[in-house]
């Protein structure tokens, strides 16, 4: 039986049903997607300390983008302040805001030659211009102009907004509040930071200079405590009043090491305000000169001010102080000598012993070593029959002498 030849009719429709497939399974041609472009991640651990009438606003500057990749496509970092009563969102403080600094960032040649986080740095391109270098900190100062009025962006979230009569009275200080972003090299705002604030009201006055002391155990400052501060004043435009219920600021302290070379840096020393003097500080190291001074902090709820420094004071390390006495002398006699036996001193910068002898009928002590020696143990050659008493004294690096030890028991070589 000869094949059986299929319809045209049927052909021609399973090649449209076939064409159709392949049109459908292509897809349609859309417009060209726009390129990707990479922004930085937030500027890192925004912290803003109040000291006197300056902030200082200390941050880290981004290393990498939001996708994780390396170099940042940054080139500077925008600081925003404004001043408020109220909480404050990031719009409305990159809005409303004052833009107080710009801080130039070393920035990517070609933005989209990136690596991933698990790419050695090595194969990070060079970055280029004059500005911080990328993970680089930054400090950036703002001084404050307290006497100028208050901004009329701020909020003030002591007066209602519907007419209504004000119903009570709020402790609630005015607050800077501050704010930072990273701009890539497309002009792009990037991740914002957290926020950081600090309270605009009067600083503490700043104290007299403190007073040194020290031995080998560490360095003691102590200063003359602060008035207690006023309680809080209410903010907002209202009539004059002594508000109930509005407290005063703790009082603390902080201390600084002052570096008396220009431009003269602090480095504080205390983590937390000290609620009273004095403050220890054990780093010890002779000929070293160390610089003190304090200042007042006032601190109403997690905001602080502090004072301006007190005039620094300074001593340089000297080594007076002597080695406590040895302890545990023994004298044992023997043939033609009389060996000694003590313990070890426990001080650091024992550098070694002085022997001394006397007869046991006078007590008249000379040196039988005319250098330290080094061990804990000495023979002395004597002559046979003749009584002896020993003490050891100890002497430390710089030549400091202890008070003798005990005498030994008196004993005659044999």
């Amino acid at each position: 039986m000869p094949p059986r030849i299929p319809n045209s009719k049927f052909l021609i429709l399973n090649c449209l049903l076939a064409g159709a497939i392949l049109v459908t399974g292509c897809g349609r041609k859309g417009p060209p997607l726009p390129p990707f472009v990479r922004t930085p991640v937030a500027p890192g651990d925004l912290s803003a300390a109040r000291r006197g009438d300056s902030v200082d606003l200390k941050f880290v500057v981004p290393g990498s983008n939001t996708d994780q990749t390396r170099p940042a496509n940054i080139e500077r970092i925008d600081i925003y302040a404004l001043t408020s009563t109220a909480r404050l969102t990031d719009l409305e403080l990159i809005t409303r805001g004052e833009r107080i600094a710009s801080v130039d960032v070393k920035a990517p040649r070609d933005p989209n030659r990136t690596i991933d986080p698990d790419e050695p740095a090595s194969d990070l391109q060079p970055l280029v211009g004059k500005g911080l270098e990328q993970g680089a900190a930054a400090d950036v100062f703002e001084e404050l102009n307290l006497a100028a009025p208050r901004s009329h962006a701020a909020a003030d979230s002591n007066r209602p907004r519907d007419g209504r009569p004000l119903t009570g009275l709020s402790c609630q200080v005015p607050t800077r509040t501050y704010l930072a972003v990273g701009i890539s090299t497309q002009g792009r705002r990037g991740q914002v930071s957290r926020q950081a604030s600090v309270p605009l009201v009067a600083a503490p006055a700043a104290l007299s200079q403190p007073s040194l002391k020290y031995d080998e155990s560490g360095v003691t400052v102590a200063w003359q405590p602060a008035d207690a501060p006023p309680a809080a004043e209410p903010a907002g435009e209202l009539l004059v009043s002594r508000p109930i219920g509005c407290s005063s600021p703790a009082v603390g302290y902080h201390v600084y090491e002052v570096a008396m070379t220009p431009p003269q840096p602090e480095t504080r020393l205390t983590e937390q305000p000290l609620a009273a003097p004095p403050f220890v500080d054990p780093r010890i190291a002779w000929g070293a000169e160390r610089c003190y001074t304090v200042r007042t902090v006032h601190s109403i709820g997690p905001l602080s001010v502090e004072s301006e420094p007190a005039p620094p004071a300074c001593e340089t390390l000297t080594d007076t102080f002597p080695p406590a006495p040895p302890k545990g002398l023994v004298a044992v006699a023997s043939e033609g000598a009389i060996n000694l036996i003590w313990d070890a001193s426990t001080e650091k910068d024992v550098a070694g012993y002085l022997v001394l002898r006397a007869p046991a009928s006078t007590r008249q002590f000379s040196p039988v070593t005319e250098e330290p020696v080094h061990d804990t143990t000495f023979t002395d050659k004597v002559q046979p029959g003749v009584p002896f008493v020993y003490t050891i004294l100890a002497v430390d690096t710089n030549g400091n002498r202890s008070a003798p030890s005990g005498e030994s028991p008196p004993e005659s070589a044999r």
